[in-house]
């Protein structure tokens, strides 16, 4: 096939061109869902969701984007053969073969109506695009329109045709006309208003199944498929045909007019699905997914994605890029091409006004001409003098203004050189050609096929697994770079910076120009890797690229997650998430925005102050100068963002004198150690968090009444008991055991009253706070002469939850055989407590001996040691501790009960009087063993359930000789059976665990009552 359009070489100069490239069309399969039978498919127009119609009776919503199915609806036990969305009301519109109609909310699941609508199958259903009204056509050989803000009343009824009505189709040129396929081998075109046709297209052989409008251009065309295997387009203006398409082996069942690419797609009952070109009718691509026969085929305006339907499932598969072919110079102007419509717009007359980020841009668009190709991309050469188009094989150069043909040739990809005039080409033999002022210089010779090629400041030639870099001058390779295959390579305008984008990073290399340039003058020869020094790798970022363009130094990006984003020495930073795909034109200084566009063709701004690049930039290249310079046109609402570049490049001290964020001055002063700038930023931005952070600086730097004042007004207790405990500051301590108990922090406070020595306050301290207990258990260990009154208190405790346990509890003052050596502790608390001094950490070794004194030991025997309160001056830490408590006075012990008496070394021991026995043998208390270092077998807790004081006068039993009592031995028990001896034990061991909690255990009641009071 030939066509017969001149394309003037020069304007003196023309020639035919035949047509021999294939479209360049990748197809890839976005889903593929195995069902039942689908016998219509629709794509839904803003979500990601492909509506199938089973012949099961069921309704099936798929999510393409994650191949999950999203929805499912239970209509019917019958085909249903049509449904659609109806998405600005949220709506499923179905047709099936019970001849009904059902409207359900695909959001709530909600059947919104149900009606009776033919008197026989129902085949298609169309959903008018602005108006409340729907189609329907009928194998009982009638369409109805429905209005549904009308309760779905049928407003008109159009009749003609003799058969089955299988598919109708809405002019989307003139939505007030439709047309009708019918197996009576007819198309008919109809108007709303009007019951008969007005006219009929006749030429197919068999029944007609399918049929759609040609949404592009100007062309009033229809397309039409049928039994007689062949698709037909129609000339509905003329009422011919203008074009017979023969290819599949079965009964047509599809067509459509692809609404954004020049394709026509066609499926049969053969299981094919083949794509033609929509303005050479060429058979481009023939598809087989081994799914059985195609039944329908859905397209949604604005994407590539094409939705069928099988026999055995639905399939979606996405048609050549959704990027839009669209440029713009450097000057604002940008030119797109939809589908052979040239048009431009110029953003600078959109910026006069108020602009936000973000909003879509009121442009006034101008046609420039037509295409003689369709354009799958566009490309302004660097000065913007030339365009460059490339679609079909070919590529075609025009001047900017004018769009008047200035080249042409064969291509399958082209790139611009970074000087004007030079480019390069890419033929279907992987052949790459060099030309240079519109003049072919030569082919670059490789070792590989090319697989793809790259502009900029070098050639770049990729393979299957490497890019190779060439000179343009005298294409000679510069550097191999294995191991990565790029999508994209983009280079900055003074050629010493260069992106290379992966499916899953880009790479910022620095091109060593004078380096290269001195190694070719020096006739150095490259091996097939080049030169290694002439690239060193920057950095490496784990982000995948859509788009990108170079601003000096600075690589401004968009995402695959649709974000706008720049990097600039080693810093990424945000500048917006985009709600939708959104594709990089380009940036403007003058404006200080950068420009994107969808491929709808909206087009946004975002700002980007050119003097934070200029800054950026200089900062990078070390001219700090020249960025000083540049500071104060920076706004002050982005100081900030600066500040932060110059903290990641390590200038703390600028990044300070830039910061008007008071945190992040606060940071930079604390790194700099700078501790006044940090205070009188702290005091100005009142923070605990602040204060505890100049604290630990202060403390580093051993500035202690700076870090007293920052831990006071940071209230970190904690750190103010380690610093006054580190440095023995005694008062500092009596401040913050005061502060902790207003505070109610009683841990802070029951340390530092216990480092002070204040035992009698430790005591209160957990009273108050009720922990009884353990005020019980210290009493008795450095302050006995307090456990009766606390065993007083336990017990009023205790009674509240549990009697039986109070009951248990025993008195040291009364049970004084329960307690072995009590005596001596009170003598010892008289003796060493009187009064105690601090001793400085320097002054240990003078003390060390007193840690291992045995106090009860020197008393008994009468050897008391040297005072340590003698050693060093007194210091009174409060009128509490200033003296111990009065002892209490003791009840004399009972003679059956002796108490044990401390012997003195220099007399013998005297015999204690016999004791008479009793005349019936009261409960005898369980006694623990006794050790000198008090325990929990020490505390008042082990006493009996039932204890019984001591017998003044007991009865003795008989007139014999009454033996002197002996003492018990300290480790021993009293004589108890096994059985006794066991349960006592475990008693003890229960009551060590419940009893410091307030609380008798469970065990304990229950083993008094499997034993019985008397009996234990």
């Amino acid at each position: 096939k030939f066509c017969n359009s001149t394309r003037p070489h020069d304007p003196n100069s023309f020639k035919f061109h035949q047509i021999e490239m294939p479209l360049k069309l990748d197809v890839k399969k976005k889903l593929s869902a195995r069902s039942d039978r689908v016998k219509c498919v629709d794509i839904h127009p803003e979500e990601p969701w492909i509506l199938s119609s089973l012949f099961n009776g069921n309704i099936y919503i798929w999510n393409y984007n994650n191949q999950s199915l999203v929805k499912t609806f239970e209509v019917t036990d019958l085909p249903v053969r049509a449904a659609k969305f109806i998405a600005r009301k949220q709506w499923i519109v179905t047709g099936s073969d019970d001849m009904t109609i059902r409207v359900y909310n695909y959001n709530t699941y909600d059947k919104v109506k149900t009606f009776e609508a033919h008197s026989d199958y129902i085949r298609s259903v169309v959903v008018h695009p602005t108006q409340p009204y729907v189609l329907t056509s009928s194998d009982d050989m009638s369409i109805k329109l429905w209005d549904w803000e009308k309760n779905w009343t049928c407003t008109q009824i159009f009749e003609g045709h003799c058969h089955y009505v299988m598919m109708l189709v809405i002019n989307p040129k003139d939505t007030n006309t439709f047309a009708s396929a019918s197996l009576d081998n007819t198309i008919k075109v109809w108007a709303f208003g009007s019951n008969t046709p007005h006219f009929t297209l006749e030429g197919h052989e068999k029944g007609v199944n399918c049929i759609d409008y040609f949404i592009g251009g100007d062309k009033p065309y229809l397309i039409s498929g049928a039994d007689d295997k062949t698709v037909k387009i129609w000339d509905y203006q003329n009422k011919a045909c203008v074009q017979t398409l023969e290819g599949h082996t079965q009964n047509v069942t599809l067509v459509t007019f692809h609404p954004e690419l020049p394709v026509i797609l066609t499926g049969s009952e053969d299981g094919t699905v083949k794509i033609w070109h929509s303005n050479t009718y060429r058979l481009e691509k023939t598809l087989n997914y081994g799914m059985e026969r195609a039944w329908s085929v859905s397209c949604c305006k604005g994407t590539n994605g094409v939705a069928l339907g099988y026999d055995e499932g639905t399939v979606m598969i996405k048609l050549g890029k959704e990027m839009p072919a669209a440029s713009m110079d450097s000057n604002g102007k940008v030119i797109w091409a939809r589908h052979n419509e040239i048009q431009t717009v110029n953003v600078k007359n959109a910026v006069e006004g108020e602009v936000g980020d973000g909003e879509r841009l009121q442009l006034a668009t101008k046609d420039l001409g037509n295409c003689e190709v369709f354009p799958q991309s566009l490309q302004h050469n660097p000065n913007g003098r030339f365009v460059v188009v490339i679609g079909d094989g070919e590529y075609i150069i025009y001047t900017a203004l004018a769009w008047r043909n200035k080249s042409f040739g064969s291509a399958t990809e082209f790139v611009w050189s970074n000087e004007a005039g030079e480019y390069a080409v890419r033929e279907s033999s992987g052949k790459v050609k060099v030309f240079k002022n519109f003049k072919e210089l030569g082919a670059v010779k490789t070792n590989f096929t090319p697989e793809g090629i790259f502009g900029g400041a070098l050639l770049g030639i990729r393979s299957k697994d490497s890019v190779s870099l060439f000179d343009w001058d005298q294409l000679r390779i510069v550097r191999r770079i294995e191991g990565i295959c790029p999508k994209q390579i983009y280079w900055a305008e003074n050629g010493k910076m260069v992106a290379i984008a992966s499916d899953s990073a880009f790479y910022i290399l620095e091109f060593n120009k004078e380096r290269t340039d001195a190694l070719f003058e020096a006739e150095e020869e490259a091996d097939d890797d080049g030169f290694e020094e002439s690239f060193v790798l920057q950095h490496e970022v784990s982000e995948k690229v859509r788009t990108a363009v170079w601003v000096g130094d600075c690589f401004i990006y968009t995402t695959a997650n649709n974000r706008l984003s720049y990097f600039v020495g080693g810093e990424n930073v945000n500048i917006a998430h985009l709600d939708r795909k959104q594709y990089l034109l380009g940036y403007i200084p003058r404006d200080n925005r950068i420009y994107l566009i969808d491929k709808q063709f909206n087009v946004v701004s975002y700002t980007l102050h050119l003097t934070i690049i200029n800054y950026q930039t200089a900062v990078l290249r070390g001219d700090l100068t020249t960025a000083q310079s540049i500071l104060p046109n920076i706004p002050q609402d982005h100081r900030n963002r600066i500040a932060q570049f110059l903290d990641s490049q390590g200038f703390k001290e600028q990044a300070l004198e830039v910061s008007i964020d008071p945190d992040h001055q606060f940071e930079l002063s604390v790194s700099l150690g700078k501790l006044e700038v940090a205070h009188k930023i702290a005091t100005e931005n009142d923070s605990d968090q602040k204060w505890r952070q100049l604290a630990d600086l202060a403390l580093s730097t051993s500035k202690f009444e700076l870090a007293e004042e920052c831990l006071l007004k940071g209230e970190d207790l904690s750190g103010l008991l380690l610093m006054y405990t580190s440095t023995g500051n005694v008062k500092g301590t009596e401040r913050l055991a005061k502060l902790a108990q207003e505070s109610g922090k009683n841990n802070i406070a029951f340390a530092a009253l216990f480092l002070l020595r204040r035992v009698e306050d430790c005591i209160e301290l957990l009273c108050s706070s009720g922990r009884v207990p353990e005020a019980c258990f210290l009493a008795r260990t450095y302050l006995p002469s307090h456990v009766p009154r606390i065993v007083k208190l336990w017990k009023e405790d205790l009674l509240k939850s549990n009697p039986r346990a109070a009951e248990a509890l025993a008195d040291p003052a009364e049970y004084q055989n329960l307690f072995p050596d009590f005596d001596l502790s009170l003598q010892a608390e008289k003796q060493f407590f009187k009064s105690l001094s601090h001793v400085p950490a320097s002054q240990y070794s003078e003390v060390a001996e007193d840690l291992s004194r045995d106090l009860l030991q020197e008393i008994q025997s009468g050897n008391i040691g040297q005072d340590i309160s003698s050693k060093f001056p007194v210091e009174s830490t409060s009128s509490s501790a200033a003296a111990p408590a009065q002892k209490p006075q003791v009840a004399a012990p009972a003679a059956s009960l002796p108490e044990k008496v401390a012997p003195k070394p220099a007399a013998p021991t005297p015999t204690p009087a016999a004791a008479p026995a009793p005349v019936s043998a009261p409960v005898t208390p369980v006694k623990a063993p006794a050790s000198v270092t008090p325990s929990l077998f020490d505390s008042p807790a082990l006493a009996s359930p039932n204890p019984v004081p001591p017998t003044p006068n007991p009865t003795p039993v008989s007139a014999s000789p009454v033996q002197p009592a002996k003492a018990k031995a300290p480790a021993s028990l009293l004589d108890l059976s096994d059985e006794e001896d066991e349960l006592a034990r475990e008693i003890a061991a229960a009551m060590d665990d419940d009893l410091s909690k307030g609380m008798a255990s469970t065990k304990i009641d229950d083993d008094f009552d499997l034993l019985g009071e008397d009996e234990f």
